[in-house]
């Protein structure tokens, strides 16, 4: 949890060039918009071949990426006011884009859209001195998607009638949320535990699986809802592999191929026109982990369109390898 600044600026997303998921789309959201490098540091994230962007080299039974699931989780903790305003902003181009996405056959891509929050429930205890005090309590979605009353299920899809401004209205989660932020756990529950009861049914064996974090913190992931910390151990002292949540989905879809992730974050500790943002270490090494179907953009970048544009160009490429439903 940040201090946010005042006001923000938002940036008009601009210009087209061709991206598509074995399409004919042909618009992009800025063209300043860069390729993600490798990084040093274990956070490497995987570089776009964008000579396979807008390619018809599919097999010609296009069995591959037809639907796409897609998950937003969202901070919702003090600090992240201006940034959901500006994916609000950002969502319109990003539909736009979406919508133009074909498959080999000229069928347009069938997708979904849900939108949940890293807060997570959480209760804490620490050991002073040989004395167990409380620490933090704390309350989350647990991975529940968001909805409004326009809503007849908890996720959009693209026929419903005013879609982006529908997306606006959940993707606006508030600030009042946890401090201590878990997305990777909350998105482990919103695609597990939650397909039980809120979330039942989004998930379709024959769709590519697309999931975006967007935080200016670290994940501070833990699998259980109750912990005893010692004096002196943080969050990162404690929380779970994140290649566990690497497994997670690999087992939920299938298949390593089947799914992919964007992750907006801190690249290191920074500051921009959102306010301060710290190095989601843990994060940078989950995309490493998930490889060339993952990739990190950073949050302090001051507008979210050129990180949207990077997610969707990492599900087109991945929507080109994905293995049909076995």
């Amino acid at each position: 949890m940040r201090t946010p600044t005042k006001a923000l600026t938002f940036l008009l997303l601009t210009s087209s060039v061709g991206i598509a998921c074995g399409t004919t789309a042909d618009t992009r959201f800025s063209d300043n918009a860069t390729q993600p490098e490798p990084g040093s540091d274990g956070g490497a994230v995987n570089k776009v071949d964008a000579a396979v962007l807008g390619s018809n080299d599919r097999p010609e039974d296009d069995s591959a990426c037809k639907k796409m699931d897609l998950v937003f989780v969202v901070d919702d903790s003090g600090s992240m006011d201006q940034e959901q305003a500006n994916l609000a902003a950002n969502f319109p181009k990003f539909i736009d884009v979406l919508n133009k996405f074909t498959t080999k056959g000229g069928d347009p891509i069938d997708y979904r859209i849900a939108v949940t929050t890293t807060g997570v429930d959480l209760a804490t205890t620490q050991d002073i001195f040989g004395f167990t005090v409380p620490g933090l309590s704390q309350k989350g979605d647990n991975g529940r998607f968001r909805t409004n009353k326009s809503m007849s299920r908890a996720w959009l899809e693209r026929s419903d009638p005013s879609l982006t401004s529908t997306f606006s209205s959940i993707a606006n989660v508030g600030t009042n949320g946890p401090s201590w932020e878990m997305p990777l756990q909350a998105g482990r529950l919103a695609l597990g535990d939650r397909l039980k009861d809120s979330n039942k049914g989004f998930v379709r064996d024959d769709a590519l699986l697309g999931i975006v974090y967007l935080t200016d913190e670290e994940d501070c992931s833990v699998g259980s809802t109750s912990l005893k910390m010692g004096a002196t151990q943080s969050c990162t002292d404690i929380a779970e592999d994140t290649a566990s949540y690497v497994k997670f989905f690999d087992d939920l879809k299938q298949g390593h191929d089947r799914w992919a992730t964007a992750v907006i974050a801190g690249q290191t500790d920074c500051t921009s026109s959102f306010g301060d943002a710290a190095e989601a270490t843990r994060l940078k090494k989950f995309v490493s982990q998930v490889g060339k179907t993952a990739v990190f953009s950073s949050i302090c970048d001051g507008d979210l369109s050129g990180a949207l544009n990077k997610a969707l160009q990492t599900f087109d490429a991945a929507c080109k390898n994905f293995t049909p439903p076995r």
